[in-house]
């Protein structure tokens, strides 16, 4: 799934909410003008984690469409509470479909705990993400970020650019199956986000990327700072009682010592001998 507006689809009149407010390229910007209301709702921004996570968990979600090329339904929202706004993907555990290698039904919990992970690594890697009730059921939501269309795509998951480069750590860290070009999403003022992260935290080494160019190589010191935070977090910390409430307990004890791992080593990893390297399509 890539957060795009090229890739949306207007939701129709089943969608539970009505129809769609627009189609094309609308990015949301006039989302929250509510009922009644004389000026639009305050935006949110994704640097605005708490902001964000509060109004991700309380806010009155409408379906507006969907993201047609995503494998499981995931729907693009809008959401508003108590006067600010903001558009989001949704994606309920009932479209989740079903994977020969991570159980059903817990894709969106990953999606949160991987989000958890970034949170305590400082980059702010994954855009704040919770886990909800929705108009159907229980699942994912994340603020949307939009990309911005001129930037290349392929050109940056080659680059050396810190920002990417910091996203292969933390997918090294999630053990990342499906670290796509199309699930980078730089919103054009110097960051980089990642989506797509359901299929994370196996206990098995899965790491599947795009992003190969710094295997074997040291290190930042800012990434051996980063990850000894998640070390911490994960050994009696409130990181490790997060992600045992997400994920099974072998699951974050093969996150903690895949942890533990690059700090012995203090370097990148290689790719996998026995799983394929890079996701197809890598696109």
């Amino acid at each position: 799934m890539t957060q795009s507006s090229r890739d949306r689809a207007p939701a129709g009149r089943d969608s539970g909410r009505g129809a769609a407010r627009g189609s094309g390229r609308d990015t949301g910007r006039d989302t929250g003008r509510g009922a009644g209301r004389d000026e639009p709702a305050r935006p949110v921004s994704p640097r605005d984690a708490d902001a964000a996570e509060r109004l991700l968990s309380a806010g009155c979600l409408g379906v507006e469409g969907r993201l047609v090329q995503a494998s499981n339904a995931t729907l693009y929202c809008s959401i508003e509470d108590g006067g600010t706004a903001a558009n989001c993907v949704y994606k309920p555990v009932a479209g989740e479909r079903p994977l020969w290698d991570f159980p059903d039904g817990t894709l969106a919990e990953r999606e949160v705990a991987a989000y958890e992970v970034s949170k305590v690594m400082g980059w702010g890697t994954v855009p704040p993400t919770v886990h909800r009730d929705g108009p159907y059921g229980p699942g994912m939501v994340q603020l949307w970020v939009e990309p911005d269309p001129d930037v290349d795509l392929v050109a940056l998951s080659r680059s050396d650019d810190e920002a990417v480069r910091r996203m292969a750590v933390f997918d090294a860290v999630v053990n990342n199956a499906d670290r796509k070009i199309g699930h980078l999403l730089p919103p054009g003022d110097g960051r980089v986000y990642g989506c797509d992260h359901g299929v994370c935290f196996s206990t098995e080494y899965k790491l599947r990327t795009v992003l190969w160019q710094w295997r074997g190589k040291p290190l930042t010191p800012e990434a051996l700072e980063a990850l000894g935070r998640v070390e911490a977090g994960l050994r009696g910390g409130a990181l490790g009682a997060r992600l045992g409430e997400l994920l099974t307990a072998e699951e974050v004890d093969a996150t903690r010592r895949r942890v533990e791992l690059m700090l012995k080593h203090r370097i990148h990893p290689y790719p996998p001998e026995d799983w394929p390297a890079i996701p197809w399509p890598p696109l």
